[in-house]
C-alpha cells in the first residue's frame, strides 16, 4: 500500500493543464533547417535543444485558451466547425531573422521572425474573426498578430539578426492540444487550405 494518500483515503489526483490553439506547421525541410539553427544557437547559450523539438515547431494563429484537466467537448466541436468554414488558397511562410521576446529570467523565447506575407496575414485575420464570432475567446486577450516560430527557450536574449530564409508553403492548418509542462502535442484536427468554391453560373 502506498504511504502517500489523500485525507479521504484516495490517491491524490494528478491534474493536467491543456493549451488549445490553431497553428501552421512547417514542412519537413523547413523544420530541419529550423532545428539546425536552434541547436547552433542553443549550444552558444549552453542550452541543449533536443532533436525531438522539431515535431513541435509551429506558428500560432489563434489561442483558444487554457483548460484544467479536460477541454470541453463543446469547445472542440465549436472550433472544428468554425475551422471547416475557412476558405483560403495555400500561401508562403517565410522567416529571415532570428531574435527573442521578453520572458521569464533564464527562459526567454528565441524565435524566428520575418516580413509578414499578405497571404499569412489575411488568413490569420479571417481566422481570428471566424473564431471570435463563434465565441471562442474563453477570456483570452488576443494581441496583435506577430508571425513567429519559437525555436527554444534561452538563458539570455538573442540580438535580432538576419539568417538564410527558412520558408515553406502552407497547405493546411491544425488544431493542437498541448500538455503544458510535458512537451506533448496532440493533433485534434487538420484542414487543407483551399479557396472558396466559385458560385455556380446562372
Amino acid at each position: 500500500m502506498s504511504g502517500q494518500m489523500s485525507l479521504d483515503g484516495f490517491e491524490p489526483k494528478t491534474t493536467r493543464l491543456y493549451n488549445l490553439f490553431l497553428a501552421l506547421m512547417p514542412d519537413a525541410g523547413a523544420a530541419a533547417r529550423a532545428q539546425a539553427l536552434a541547436m547552433s544557437l542553443g549550444q552558444a547559450q549552453g542550452v541543449a535543444v533536443k532533436a525531438t523539438r522539431t515535431a513541435r515547431f509551429h506558428v500560432t494563429l489563434f489561442h483558444v485558451g487554457n483548460f484544467l484537466d479536460e477541454i470541453p467537448a463543446s469547445t472542440l466541436s465549436a472550433v472544428r466547425q468554425a475551422a471547416q468554414r475557412m476558405a483560403a488558397a495555400p500561401f508562403d511562410v517565410a522567416f529571415d531573422k532570428v531574435g527573442s521576446f521578453k520572458g521569464k529570467p533564464g527562459r526567454l523565447p528565441i524565435v524566428l521572425l520575418g516580413a509578414a506575407s499578405p497571404g499569412l496575414m489575411s488568413f490569420q485575420s479571417d481566422l481570428d474573426q471566424m473564431m471570435k464570432r463563434a465565441g471562442l475567446t474563453h477570456g483570452e486577450h488576443h494581441r496583435q498578430f506577430t508571425p513567429h516560430l519559437t525555436l527554444f527557450y534561452g538563458r539570455s536574449p538573442a540580438l535580432e539578426r538576419p539568417i538564410d530564409p527558412i520558408t515553406w508553403r502552407a497547405q493546411d492548418f491544425v488544431l493542437i492540444r498541448s500538455v503544458v509542462g510535458e512537451g506533448v502535442y496532440i493533433e485534434e484536427g487538420r484542414w487543407p487550405l483551399r479557396p472558396a468554391s466559385p458560385l455556380p453560373k446562372p
